[in-house]
């Protein structure tokens, strides 16, 4: 190894990195979203949606639980040159074995399915997002905390993806070169990993290889991963095959809309796994427990305003960031967004805790749950609802994989939340819900970019008044630690 010490940043520092990275994921957006949505149009946005939520299935094929799982295992072993060389190199290859499997399967669909034949190079363009996760590895990247790296990189090809579609989208008809932009933005920096990769481990070949220690974990994680991908995208492809392609597209820029939020909420649980792993590896179980306490205080403190004010103002949101032609994706904002809350809640549950207690099969057991609601209700509301029964169906199936664990984590779920801190964040959102009722019953305001402004600071403004007043945990320690630094 070129690299036996890798510097291992703090908590706050990579989750600061993380933000960082997850508010580029909502501010490119803020900046791409209106411009296509109005240059393409619903039809040809709701064709890409339909084959991006295909191609995720062939993905998850192709990565089985390797993300997953090579977070928590390469995490427990990064202080030992050696075994970290050997375990990355062991899940690479299993990786690249479960790729080249996946891409047989699609190539096959891809001249056998009508829907997939009719885009073909719509299709193909979206799949090299397939290659580019494999090579990526960013579970290693992970693993060992490098979240200042994955920041950087992701920044600067989100920069260039956004520099690229303004120079070559301009018409409906551009909607396949989107696509292939899109897959520059979200993956294109992964090339750059597995070139990096060799200053952190050795490529030497080892003695022995141990590929089957890894598989049992593995498939367990990609059961959950697959059963989650399956609800997650479900509601996109059963809308393509039970509706047309406009309802995908309504339904889809209120799911953008969604993932944006979420992946912002769930910035701390990303940095959080790899150290919550290797804290239980050595054996820390207070310091599991405190970290535990402190996610779920943020997912609550974080979740239940912006659910609150999503629904509240779906109407400005959905017109300044969509533009004319997406009424009917406000509705669907409504039915949707409380699903924010539940995801939260539910990543802290799976992925910061089952998971890295090595209880997988109940992530598996949540993710089956939520996939059998999902579809029972998706094929009763779709019919009718259109993308609003989805959205429905969409909630109901997250709560539905929340309650699974909370369930199964019944005997020590108590202990890791902290129910002052709940009962502040959910009067604290009651308040702000209230203020903001009273503002618009007195007062409109017609211009949506305006309204989304002004809506967001008497919103917000309120809410962090009260959560100071009541003295929320999280929020006091940050202004705390802010006035000290001002000193």
């Amino acid at each position: 190894m070129k690299n036996t010490k890798v510097k291992i940043h703090s908590i706050k520092y990579n989750f600061l990195m993380n933000v960082i990275l997850k508010m580029s994921a909502f501010i490119f957006p803020l900046i791409t979203f209106p411009y296509v949505s109005r240059v393409l149009g619903a039809g040809p946005n709701g064709d890409i949606s339909f084959a991006s939520s295909v191609v995720s299935y062939f993905s998850l094929i192709a990565s089985l639980g390797i993300p997953s799982y090579g977070i928590r295992k390469c995490a427990e072993v990064r202080d030992n040159p050696q075994i970290l060389s050997k375990t990355v190199q062991e899940l690479l290859f299993i990786n690249i074995i479960c790729t080249l499997i996946s891409y047989s399967v699609f190539i096959i669909l891809l001249f056998t399915v009508k829907e997939f034949e009719e885009q073909k190079l719509l299709f193909i363009i979206t799949s090299i997002s397939i290659l580019f996760n494999t090579l990526g590895i960013d579970w290693f990247y992970q693993a060992i905390e490098q979240y200042d790296y994955i920041t950087v990189r992701n920044l600067i090809f989100k920069v260039l993806a956004v520099v690229l579609m303004f120079l070559f989208v301009h018409r409906p008809e551009d909607y396949v070169i989107y696509a292939g932009i899109t897959v520059i933005g979200s993956v294109g920096s992964n090339i750059l990993n597995i070139i990096k990769l060799g200053s952190y481990i050795s490529f030497r070949r080892f003695q022995q290889y141990y590929f089957t220690q890894h598989l049992k974990p593995i498939f367990i994680l990609f059961l959950y991963n697959a059963t989650t991908t399956i609800f997650t995208n479900l509601d996109q492809v059963m809308l393509g095959f039970m509706t047309n392609s406009k309802e995908v597209g309504y339904y889809a820029a209120t799911v953008k809309i969604k993932n944006i939020l979420v992946s912002v909420i769930t910035a701390l649980g990303s940095v959080m796994l790899p150290r919550v792993a290797y804290y239980l590896k050595k054996g820390n179980n207070e310091k599991f427990v405190y970290l535990i306490k402190k996610s779920f205080d943020f997912i609550l403190v974080t979740s239940i305003p912006i659910a609150c004010y999503f629904i509240i103002e779906s109407r400005a949101i959905i017109l300044f960031l969509a533009g004319n032609g997406y009424e009917k994706s406000i509705f669907i904002m409504q039915c949707i967004a409380p699903s924010i809350i539940f995801i939260g809640l539910s990543s802290v549950t799976a992925w910061q805790i089952l998971i890295p207690l090595k209880k997988e099969k109940y992530t598996v057991l949540g993710a089956i749950v939520g996939a059998v609601v999902n579809l029972a209700i998706n094929f009763v509301l779709i019919p009718s609802m259109g993308g609003s029964g989805a959205a429905i169906a969409t909630g109901i199936a997250e709560l539905a994989v929340l309650i699974t664990h909370l369930i199964v984590l019944r005997k020590n779920i108590y202990r890791m939340i902290d129910n002052k801190e709940a009962i502040i964040a959910i009067l604290s959102g009651a308040c702000a819900t209230f203020g903001l009722y009273a503002f618009n019953h007195l007062i409109t305001i017609n211009t949506p970019l305006i309204n989304c402004i002004i809506t967001a600071v008497i919103y917000f403004g309120i809410y962090i008044i009260f959560i100071l007043k009541l003295r929320e945990s999280i929020v006091t320690d940050f202004v705390e630690n802010l006035k000290n630094k001002m000193r």
